[in-house]
């Protein structure tokens, strides 16, 4: 249905570069656009857990991505404020037949970069979109400078300020989670496991696991708070508020905090997950959709599904039907992976009593019936879109 149709996907990230892949492949004649000049070094540690390799894999970059990335072997849950391990998940022993990566993001980016030129999809770097406007034919991209050009099948792959979003289901006022994250890279001691750890405090959290070859250490530290203005992921932060904020935890969390020379921070606002993902010749992927907080480590993940998902119906479908079917098929799994991620964080932010109890259940589970604990999220890891 796609085969040399033109298709121009706003943004560069993975959900945008995942997609341009996906439909280069199929036929289509893809143009990604992209603020950036390049595509780079930018962010941080990303989680890609077995849903998302699956699609890695049918795009025909699971060896290349299994080689970049480090294989994550257990999910450890530790006592931020005492140090001392509550429970140890081993993946390896007890789900050896999946897949869990961990990559640094401009990795990603670049092997997904890499696989869109081969597939002959075209790139404009430098290009910031300002408006979108609805045609009769399609769409009117608007930059600065008065530059503009009428385009047909849109994508929006253009994240959490994306401008087709509004386009499709006006203007959304998001709200602030009353939650703080700073991210941060430290190197790596060299003997630290192929494993992510979150360590767990009153009001707090930590998650940290390795990176490139074991030779860093990504962080990504979750604190509450009453109030904040911007909304951002990439605003310098002051590594001491950082080690102040987490002061009362021990262990490997103060070693890891003591490292930190530079840090991003940001508030976490909550937007709706979007009530239209489509309209007359356009569509949404990724955070442009639904945004997603990350305490499931799933922003990546939904966004890899929703590239494969999105150009299998286009394929498949006349377009009257297409674009309806993707968000049929999309958007109640990603409203349930948004709405447990959120549980996660409470989870992680308990004290006293709660606490106590919490983590005494946990050390049970683990013990007597780590398969069982691992399974209660089978239904977003063992999920495969692209056996649909």
């Amino acid at each position: 249905m796609i085969k040399g149709e033109d298709i121009s996907v706003l943004g560069g990230g993975i959900g945008g570069l995942a997609v341009a892949v996906a439909l280069a492949l199929r036929g289509a004649s893809v143009r990604v656009l992209e603020q950036a000049p390049v595509l780079s070094e930018i962010g941080a540690g990303l989680q890609v857990s077995p849903n998302g390799v699956a699609v890695l894999d049918a795009l025909g970059l699971g060896d290349e991505a299994r080689a970049l990335a480090v294989h994550g072997r257990a999910v450890c849950l530790r006592d931020g404020t005492s140090g001392r391990q509550v429970m140890r998940l081993d993946l390896a022993r007890w789900a050896p037949d999946q897949t869990y990566l961990y990559f640094h993001r401009a990795d990603l980016v670049s092997l997904l970069e890499k696989a869109a030129r081969a597939a002959g999809v075209m790139f404009e770097l430098g290009r910031r979109i300002d408006q979108v406007t609805e045609t009769s034919a399609g769409y009117r991209l608007s930059s600065a400078g008065g530059h503009s050009d009428n385009v047909g099948l849109l994508i929006g792959a253009d994240g959490l300020h994306s401008r087709l979003r509004p386009v499709l289901n006006g203007a959304e006022t998001p709200f602030f989670t009353g939650q703080t994250a700073w991210r941060a890279l430290v190197p790596a001691q060299g003997n630290e496991p192929a494993e992510a750890v979150v360590h767990m405090g009153k009001r707090r959290h930590m998650v940290s696991y390795p990176l490139r070859g074991g030779k860093l250490i990504n962080i990504v530290a979750v604190a509450e708070r009453q109030q904040w203005s911007a909304e951002g992921w990439n605003l310098a932060g002051d590594p001491l508020a950082l080690r102040q904020c987490f002061d009362a935890f021990r262990g490997p969390a103060q070693a890891l905090l003591a490292q930190v020379e530079e840090v991003s921070y940001w508030g976490l606002f909550r937007h709706p997950v979007a009530a239209s993902w489509y309209g007359n010749n356009a569509a949404l992927v990724g955070d442009a959709a639904h945004p997603t907080l990350p305490f499931l480590a799933q922003g990546a993940n939904m966004a890899l599904e929703d590239a494969w998902v999105l150009a299998d119906c286009l394929e498949r479908y006349e377009r009257e039907e297409a674009l309806p079917r993707y968000q049929q098929m999309r958007r109640t799994r990603v409203v349930r992976v948004i709405e447990a991620a959120n549980s996660n964080a409470q989870n992680y932010h308990l004290s006293g009593p709660k606490k106590l109890a919490a983590h005494a259940a946990l050390r049970l589970g683990g013990a007597l019936a780590p398969r069982h604990v691992l399974s209660r999220f089978d239904w977003i890891y063992r999920h495969d879109v692209t056996r649909g």
